[in-house]
């Protein structure tokens, strides 16, 4: 039986952080509690917004887009991917169809 992940934006993620910063009476544990999430998932936030330039969390790789512009070109980027896979194995096809 596989466990269900849920999907937190970066604003949720961020607010989580300003959560935690402003209620240092907290320890990570309750904050987490407070916000329902796990302790893990706050430490690794807390990690990456540590390792991150401006202090938040702004992980273009997890799906959560910012913008529409944003969206709409990794929606172009997928296609394009897709794309050239489709001529790759269109040539490898030609190819052995021409011998």
């Amino acid at each position: 039986m596989s466990k269900n992940r849920k999907a937190f934006d970066n604003e949720f993620k961020n607010s989580a952080l300003n959560y935690t910063n402003e209620h240092e009476e907290l320890t990570r544990e309750q904050a987490a509690a407070n916000l329902g999430i796990g302790q893990s998932t706050l430490s690794r936030w807390l990690k990456e917004a540590r390792e991150s330039d401006d202090g938040k969390i702004n992980a273009p790789g997890s799906g959560n887009l910012q913008s529409d512009e944003e969206r709409e070109i990794a929606r172009l980027k997928r296609e394009l991917r897709d794309t050239k896979d489709a001529l790759d194995i269109l040539k490898k096809a030609i190819s052995i169809l021409g011998e």
